[in-house]
Protein backbone atom coordinates (compact mmCIF):
# COMPACT_ATOMS: atom_id res chain seq x y z
CA UNK A 1 0.00 0.00 0.00
CA UNK A 2 1.24 3.54 -0.62
CA UNK A 3 1.77 6.02 1.80
CA UNK A 4 1.99 9.61 1.91
CA UNK A 5 3.72 11.81 4.56
CA UNK A 6 2.09 14.47 6.71
CA UNK A 7 2.92 17.62 4.60
CA UNK A 8 1.52 15.85 1.14
CA UNK A 9 -1.24 14.88 3.52
CA UNK A 10 -2.41 18.55 4.88
CA UNK A 11 -1.71 19.19 1.12
CA UNK A 12 -4.31 17.02 -0.22
CA UNK A 13 -6.80 17.87 2.24
CA UNK A 14 -6.24 22.13 1.63
CA UNK A 15 -7.00 21.17 -2.20
CA UNK A 16 -9.60 19.33 -1.71
CA UNK A 17 -11.23 21.82 0.73
CA UNK A 18 -10.17 24.48 -1.92
CA UNK A 19 -11.65 22.63 -4.35
CA UNK A 20 -14.77 22.30 -2.19
CA UNK A 21 -15.11 26.04 -1.72
CA UNK A 22 -15.34 26.47 -5.41
CA UNK A 23 -17.53 24.26 -5.92
CA UNK A 24 -20.11 25.85 -3.18
CA UNK A 25 -18.88 29.51 -4.84
CA UNK A 26 -19.73 28.45 -8.72
CA UNK A 27 -23.19 26.76 -7.34
CA UNK A 28 -24.47 29.60 -5.00
CA UNK A 29 -25.19 30.49 -1.44
CA UNK A 30 -25.07 27.07 0.56
CA UNK A 31 -26.92 28.14 4.15
CA UNK A 32 -30.23 30.04 4.70
CA UNK A 33 -30.04 34.01 5.66
CA UNK A 34 -33.05 36.33 6.93
CA UNK A 35 -32.83 39.88 7.31
CA UNK A 36 -35.46 42.13 8.06
CA UNK A 37 -34.83 45.63 7.22
CA UNK A 38 -36.62 48.84 8.30
CA UNK A 39 -39.51 49.08 5.96
CA UNK A 40 -39.93 45.40 6.76
CA UNK A 41 -38.56 44.08 3.33
CA UNK A 42 -37.35 40.86 3.58
CA UNK A 43 -33.21 39.84 2.01
CA UNK A 44 -33.33 36.34 2.23
CA UNK A 45 -31.26 33.66 0.84
CA UNK A 46 -32.55 29.92 1.03
CA UNK A 47 -30.93 26.74 -0.02
CA UNK A 48 -34.23 24.49 -1.73
CA UNK A 49 -33.84 21.23 -3.20
CA UNK A 50 -35.59 19.45 -5.67
CA UNK A 51 -39.32 18.01 -3.99
CA UNK A 52 -38.68 14.36 -3.46
CA UNK A 53 -42.66 13.74 -4.45
CA UNK A 54 -42.17 14.87 -7.69
CA UNK A 55 -42.04 11.86 -10.58
CA UNK A 56 -38.36 11.76 -12.33
CA UNK A 57 -39.14 13.74 -14.82
CA UNK A 58 -39.98 16.61 -12.93
CA UNK A 59 -37.42 16.41 -10.84
CA UNK A 60 -35.02 16.72 -14.07
CA UNK A 61 -36.66 19.39 -15.36
CA UNK A 62 -37.04 21.62 -11.78
CA UNK A 63 -33.52 20.83 -11.14
CA UNK A 64 -31.97 21.99 -14.63
CA UNK A 65 -30.62 25.62 -15.07
CA UNK A 66 -31.31 28.23 -16.36
CA UNK A 67 -29.75 31.13 -16.83
CA UNK A 68 -30.76 34.57 -15.05
CA UNK A 69 -30.42 37.07 -17.42
CA UNK A 70 -32.66 38.84 -18.93
CA UNK A 71 -33.29 37.95 -22.97
CA UNK A 72 -34.15 40.79 -24.97
CA UNK A 73 -36.66 39.88 -28.02
CA UNK A 74 -38.62 41.66 -29.64
CA UNK A 75 -42.30 41.05 -30.36
CA UNK A 76 -42.06 39.45 -33.62
CA UNK A 77 -39.32 36.96 -31.95
CA UNK A 78 -41.27 36.11 -29.27
CA UNK A 79 -44.11 34.86 -31.40
CA UNK A 80 -41.68 32.62 -33.91
CA UNK A 81 -40.32 31.30 -30.72
CA UNK A 82 -43.29 30.37 -29.45
CA UNK A 83 -45.06 29.53 -32.51
CA UNK A 84 -42.27 26.71 -33.22
CA UNK A 85 -42.73 25.56 -29.59
CA UNK A 86 -45.91 24.90 -29.47
CA UNK A 87 -46.42 23.15 -32.66
CA UNK A 88 -43.70 20.82 -31.31
CA UNK A 89 -45.41 20.48 -27.75
CA UNK A 90 -49.08 20.08 -29.64
CA UNK A 91 -47.68 17.33 -31.74
CA UNK A 92 -46.73 15.65 -28.36
CA UNK A 93 -49.74 16.50 -26.96
CA UNK A 94 -51.78 15.02 -30.13
CA UNK A 95 -50.17 11.64 -29.77
CA UNK A 96 -51.00 11.58 -26.07
CA UNK A 97 -54.59 12.86 -26.41
CA UNK A 98 -55.89 12.19 -30.40
CA UNK A 99 -58.21 14.76 -31.26
CA UNK A 100 -58.83 16.02 -34.81
CA UNK A 101 -57.61 19.93 -35.37
CA UNK A 102 -59.43 22.30 -37.30
CA UNK A 103 -59.02 26.11 -37.59
CA UNK A 104 -62.54 28.24 -38.54
CA UNK A 105 -64.07 31.43 -37.45
CA UNK A 106 -66.77 32.21 -35.36
CA UNK A 107 -68.44 36.16 -34.85
CA UNK A 108 -65.67 36.96 -37.08
CA UNK A 109 -62.86 35.89 -34.92
CA UNK A 110 -60.20 33.17 -35.86
CA UNK A 111 -61.08 30.11 -33.99
CA UNK A 112 -59.67 26.80 -33.41
CA UNK A 113 -61.75 23.71 -33.27
CA UNK A 114 -60.76 20.94 -31.58
CA UNK A 115 -63.00 17.75 -31.81
CA UNK A 116 -62.37 13.86 -30.01
CA UNK A 117 -62.07 10.56 -32.40
CA UNK A 118 -65.72 10.41 -31.37
CA UNK A 119 -67.86 12.15 -29.77
CA UNK A 120 -70.89 10.74 -27.79
CA UNK A 121 -74.58 11.49 -27.92
CA UNK A 122 -74.87 12.74 -24.91
CA UNK A 123 -71.78 14.96 -25.44
CA UNK A 124 -72.92 16.76 -28.96
CA UNK A 125 -74.78 19.22 -27.31
CA UNK A 126 -72.11 21.08 -25.12
CA UNK A 127 -68.66 22.69 -25.65
CA UNK A 128 -65.52 23.97 -24.02
CA UNK A 129 -64.30 27.24 -24.90
CA UNK A 130 -60.58 27.95 -24.43
CA UNK A 131 -59.03 31.40 -23.99
CA UNK A 132 -55.30 30.51 -24.29
CA UNK A 133 -52.06 31.75 -22.72
CA UNK A 134 -49.27 33.70 -23.32
CA UNK A 135 -49.08 37.02 -21.92
CA UNK A 136 -51.94 38.58 -24.22
CA UNK A 137 -48.98 38.69 -27.02
CA UNK A 138 -48.41 35.29 -28.20
CA UNK A 139 -50.57 32.04 -28.33
CA UNK A 140 -48.79 29.80 -25.98
CA UNK A 141 -52.00 27.48 -25.38
CA UNK A 142 -54.37 26.99 -28.02
CA UNK A 143 -53.49 23.67 -28.92
CA UNK A 144 -51.56 22.33 -25.91
CA UNK A 145 -54.39 23.97 -23.44
CA UNK A 146 -56.72 22.25 -25.63
CA UNK A 147 -56.11 19.01 -27.32
CA UNK A 148 -55.64 17.13 -23.80
CA UNK A 149 -59.23 18.39 -22.63
CA UNK A 150 -61.45 17.92 -25.78
CA UNK A 151 -59.51 13.96 -25.35
CA UNK A 152 -60.62 13.67 -21.54
CA UNK A 153 -63.92 15.44 -21.94
CA UNK A 154 -65.14 13.82 -25.29
CA UNK A 155 -66.64 17.38 -25.89
CA UNK A 156 -65.59 19.90 -28.70
CA UNK A 157 -63.31 22.56 -27.42
CA UNK A 158 -63.22 25.91 -29.21
CA UNK A 159 -59.87 28.17 -28.20
CA UNK A 160 -60.27 32.00 -29.48
CA UNK A 161 -57.65 33.02 -31.13
CA UNK A 162 -58.18 36.98 -29.94
CA UNK A 163 -56.03 40.21 -30.84
CA UNK A 164 -52.74 39.92 -29.38
CA UNK A 165 -51.08 43.36 -27.65
CA UNK A 166 -49.52 45.28 -27.71
CA UNK A 167 -51.24 45.98 -31.22
CA UNK A 168 -54.59 45.08 -29.89
CA UNK A 169 -54.78 46.26 -25.81
CA UNK A 170 -57.08 46.04 -23.69
CA UNK A 171 -60.01 45.13 -23.69
CA UNK A 172 -59.61 43.68 -26.93
CA UNK A 173 -59.26 39.90 -25.74
CA UNK A 174 -62.22 39.98 -23.68
CA UNK A 175 -64.51 41.67 -26.47
CA UNK A 176 -63.12 38.44 -29.11
CA UNK A 177 -63.87 36.24 -25.88
CA UNK A 178 -67.48 37.99 -25.54
CA UNK A 179 -68.36 37.75 -29.23
CA UNK A 180 -67.31 34.24 -29.97
CA UNK A 181 -69.80 33.47 -26.70
CA UNK A 182 -72.48 35.35 -27.40
CA UNK A 183 -72.48 33.29 -31.17
CA UNK A 184 -71.86 29.74 -29.50
CA UNK A 185 -75.17 30.82 -27.23
CA UNK A 186 -77.00 30.57 -30.12
CA UNK A 187 -76.35 26.78 -30.64
CA UNK A 188 -75.57 25.66 -27.12
CA UNK A 189 -77.75 26.51 -23.57
CA UNK A 190 -75.05 28.55 -21.08
CA UNK A 191 -74.86 25.98 -18.91
CA UNK A 192 -73.75 23.61 -21.07
CA UNK A 193 -70.76 25.98 -22.02
CA UNK A 194 -67.40 25.66 -20.45
CA UNK A 195 -64.68 28.64 -20.17
CA UNK A 196 -61.42 27.91 -19.24
CA UNK A 197 -57.83 28.88 -19.43
CA UNK A 198 -54.15 28.95 -18.21
CA UNK A 199 -51.95 32.02 -17.27
CA UNK A 200 -53.16 35.18 -19.48
CA UNK A 201 -56.23 32.94 -20.42
CA UNK A 202 -56.89 32.34 -16.86
CA UNK A 203 -57.10 35.99 -16.28
CA UNK A 204 -59.43 36.41 -19.10
CA UNK A 205 -61.73 33.87 -17.93
CA UNK A 206 -62.52 35.79 -15.00
CA UNK A 207 -62.11 39.18 -17.36
CA UNK A 208 -65.02 37.21 -19.35
CA UNK A 209 -67.14 36.28 -16.66
CA UNK A 210 -67.17 39.57 -15.05
CA UNK A 211 -68.19 41.30 -18.48
CA UNK A 212 -70.99 38.84 -19.61
CA UNK A 213 -72.48 39.51 -15.77
CA UNK A 214 -72.13 43.18 -16.39
CA UNK A 215 -73.90 42.40 -19.99
CA UNK A 216 -76.86 40.35 -18.45
CA UNK A 217 -76.05 37.41 -20.46
CA UNK A 218 -75.96 34.30 -19.50
CA UNK A 219 -73.19 32.88 -17.48
CA UNK A 220 -70.88 29.55 -18.58
CA UNK A 221 -72.04 26.28 -16.43
CA UNK A 222 -68.14 25.90 -14.93
CA UNK A 223 -65.15 28.41 -15.22
CA UNK A 224 -61.38 27.24 -15.18
CA UNK A 225 -58.72 29.26 -13.76
CA UNK A 226 -55.27 27.88 -14.12
CA UNK A 227 -52.41 29.95 -12.62
CA UNK A 228 -53.69 33.77 -13.34
CA UNK A 229 -54.89 36.62 -11.19
CA UNK A 230 -57.48 39.07 -10.26
CA UNK A 231 -55.56 42.31 -9.30
CA UNK A 232 -53.13 44.24 -11.74
CA UNK A 233 -53.21 47.07 -8.97
CA UNK A 234 -50.87 45.29 -6.92
CA UNK A 235 -48.16 42.94 -7.63
CA UNK A 236 -48.66 39.82 -5.57
CA UNK A 237 -46.11 38.17 -2.67
CA UNK A 238 -44.86 35.45 -4.86
CA UNK A 239 -43.73 37.47 -8.12
CA UNK A 240 -41.12 38.35 -5.68
CA UNK A 241 -39.86 34.99 -5.50
CA UNK A 242 -40.62 32.75 -8.77
CA UNK A 243 -39.68 33.13 -12.31
CA UNK A 244 -41.39 31.75 -15.19
CA UNK A 245 -39.09 28.69 -14.27
CA UNK A 246 -39.61 28.98 -10.72
CA UNK A 247 -36.62 29.53 -8.64
CA UNK A 248 -34.74 30.00 -11.83
CA UNK A 249 -34.29 32.47 -14.24
CA UNK A 250 -34.43 35.93 -14.87
CA UNK A 251 -37.03 37.67 -12.09
CA UNK A 252 -38.50 40.67 -13.93
CA UNK A 253 -41.04 41.82 -16.31
CA UNK A 254 -41.32 38.26 -18.05
CA UNK A 255 -43.24 38.74 -21.54
CA UNK A 256 -46.32 36.20 -20.21
CA UNK A 257 -46.52 38.73 -17.58
CA UNK A 258 -45.23 42.01 -17.95
CA UNK A 259 -46.90 42.88 -21.31
CA UNK A 260 -50.54 42.31 -20.52
CA UNK A 261 -49.71 45.41 -18.36
CA UNK A 262 -48.28 47.06 -20.93
CA UNK A 263 -51.51 46.67 -23.23
CA UNK A 264 -53.36 48.02 -19.99
CA UNK A 265 -51.88 50.95 -19.87
CA UNK A 266 -51.38 51.43 -23.53
CA UNK A 267 -55.32 51.31 -23.04
CA UNK A 268 -55.38 53.18 -19.84
CA UNK A 269 -53.03 56.03 -20.05
CA UNK A 270 -51.52 56.01 -23.51
CA UNK A 271 -48.30 54.81 -21.82
CA UNK A 272 -45.56 51.75 -21.70
CA UNK A 273 -44.21 49.92 -19.18
CA UNK A 274 -44.25 46.56 -16.96
CA UNK A 275 -45.27 45.65 -13.86
CA UNK A 276 -41.50 44.71 -12.03
CA UNK A 277 -41.64 42.55 -9.18
CA UNK A 278 -43.05 44.05 -5.71
CA UNK A 279 -40.30 47.22 -4.77
CA UNK A 280 -39.64 48.00 -1.02
CA UNK A 281 -40.44 51.59 -2.51
CA UNK A 282 -43.60 51.30 -4.35
CA UNK A 283 -45.94 48.20 -4.85
CA UNK A 284 -47.00 49.10 -8.12
CA UNK A 285 -45.54 49.84 -11.62
CA UNK A 286 -42.73 52.85 -11.51
CA UNK A 287 -44.12 54.11 -14.54
CA UNK A 288 -48.01 54.29 -12.90
CA UNK A 289 -49.11 57.35 -11.03
CA UNK A 290 -50.98 56.78 -7.87
CA UNK A 291 -54.51 57.63 -9.91
CA UNK A 292 -53.41 54.85 -12.33
CA UNK A 293 -52.84 52.78 -10.23
CA UNK A 294 -55.12 52.64 -7.36
CA UNK A 295 -58.34 53.46 -9.48
CA UNK A 296 -57.93 52.66 -13.54
CA UNK A 297 -56.00 49.33 -12.29
CA UNK A 298 -58.88 48.14 -10.06
CA UNK A 299 -61.22 48.54 -13.08
CA UNK A 300 -63.71 45.04 -12.16
CA UNK A 301 -63.49 43.83 -15.37
CA UNK A 302 -59.50 43.98 -16.19
CA UNK A 303 -59.13 43.06 -11.95
CA UNK A 304 -61.55 40.65 -11.34
CA UNK A 305 -61.11 40.85 -7.24
CA UNK A 306 -62.79 44.34 -6.98
CA UNK A 307 -65.84 42.74 -9.42
CA UNK A 308 -68.96 41.37 -7.83
CA UNK A 309 -68.74 37.45 -8.50
CA UNK A 310 -71.90 36.51 -6.45
CA UNK A 311 -73.76 34.27 -8.62
CA UNK A 312 -71.09 32.42 -10.83
CA UNK A 313 -70.64 29.21 -11.81
CA UNK A 314 -68.37 26.49 -9.99
CA UNK A 315 -64.89 27.56 -10.69
CA UNK A 316 -61.77 25.60 -10.54
CA UNK A 317 -58.31 27.07 -9.46
CA UNK A 318 -54.98 25.35 -10.40
CA UNK A 319 -51.59 26.34 -9.42
CA UNK A 320 -48.11 25.39 -7.49
CA UNK A 321 -45.92 26.19 -4.65
CA UNK A 322 -43.19 27.74 -7.21
CA UNK A 323 -45.69 29.96 -9.77
CA UNK A 324 -45.36 33.10 -9.92
CA UNK A 325 -48.53 33.76 -10.22
CA UNK A 326 -49.53 31.72 -6.71
CA UNK A 327 -50.47 34.65 -4.64
CA UNK A 328 -53.06 36.40 -7.88
CA UNK A 329 -54.81 32.96 -8.12
CA UNK A 330 -55.26 32.19 -4.01
CA UNK A 331 -56.24 35.84 -4.09
CA UNK A 332 -58.50 35.38 -6.59
CA UNK A 333 -59.46 32.21 -5.32
CA UNK A 334 -60.85 33.51 -1.89
CA UNK A 335 -62.62 36.52 -3.05
CA UNK A 336 -64.81 33.53 -5.04
CA UNK A 337 -65.08 31.67 -2.28
CA UNK A 338 -66.12 34.54 0.46
CA UNK A 339 -68.54 35.46 -2.72
CA UNK A 340 -70.42 31.84 -2.01
CA UNK A 341 -69.52 30.46 -5.24
CA UNK A 342 -68.17 26.51 -5.81
CA UNK A 343 -64.21 27.43 -6.12
CA UNK A 344 -62.02 24.25 -5.22
CA UNK A 345 -58.61 24.71 -5.22
CA UNK A 346 -55.68 22.70 -6.59
CA UNK A 347 -52.20 23.64 -5.60
CA UNK A 348 -49.40 21.21 -6.79
CA UNK A 349 -46.18 20.58 -4.94
CA UNK A 350 -42.78 22.42 -6.35
CA UNK A 351 -43.27 23.04 -9.79
CA UNK A 352 -43.61 25.91 -11.66
CA UNK A 353 -45.60 28.17 -13.52
CA UNK A 354 -48.29 26.19 -15.84
CA UNK A 355 -46.37 23.35 -15.50
CA UNK A 356 -48.82 21.46 -17.40
CA UNK A 357 -47.68 22.96 -20.89
CA UNK A 358 -44.77 20.10 -20.65
CA UNK A 359 -47.12 18.02 -21.56
CA UNK A 360 -45.50 14.40 -21.44
CA UNK A 361 -44.69 14.87 -16.99
CA UNK A 362 -46.63 12.74 -15.46
CA UNK A 363 -47.88 15.83 -13.17
CA UNK A 364 -49.24 17.15 -16.61
CA UNK A 365 -51.36 14.33 -17.05
CA UNK A 366 -52.75 14.34 -13.05
CA UNK A 367 -53.22 18.16 -13.68
CA UNK A 368 -55.51 17.98 -17.02
CA UNK A 369 -57.36 14.91 -15.39
CA UNK A 370 -58.18 17.26 -12.85
CA UNK A 371 -59.45 19.95 -15.39
CA UNK A 372 -60.98 17.85 -17.17
CA UNK A 373 -63.25 15.97 -14.25
CA UNK A 374 -64.26 19.11 -12.89
CA UNK A 375 -65.33 20.53 -16.09
CA UNK A 376 -66.72 17.63 -17.63
CA UNK A 377 -68.69 16.89 -13.79
CA UNK A 378 -70.17 20.78 -14.24
CA UNK A 379 -70.86 21.67 -17.53
CA UNK A 380 -74.19 19.91 -18.52
CA UNK A 381 -74.78 17.70 -21.45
Amino acid sequence: MRTIGYGAAVLAASSLLWAQQASLHRTGPQKDTSVIDARGTAHVTRVIPVPESLSPQAKEWVGSAVSDKQTHLTIAEQRRDTDKWQTQEGAKAKTLYPVHLANGTIAGVPVRIVTPLEIPKTNRDRVMLNVHGGGFVVDSGSLIETIPIANLTQTKVVAVLYRLAPEHPFPAAVEDTVAVYKALLTKYPAQHIGLYGTSAGAILTAEVAVKLKQLGLPLPGALGVFSGLGDFSRPGDSQAMYALDGLSGYLGAVPFFGDHTTAVMYALQGISGYLPPPSPVSPASPHANDHYADKNLRNPVLSPLFADVHGFPPTLFISSTRDMLLSGTTMLQRHFYESGVKSPMVIFEGLPHAFWVNVDLPESREAFGIMAKFLDAHVEK
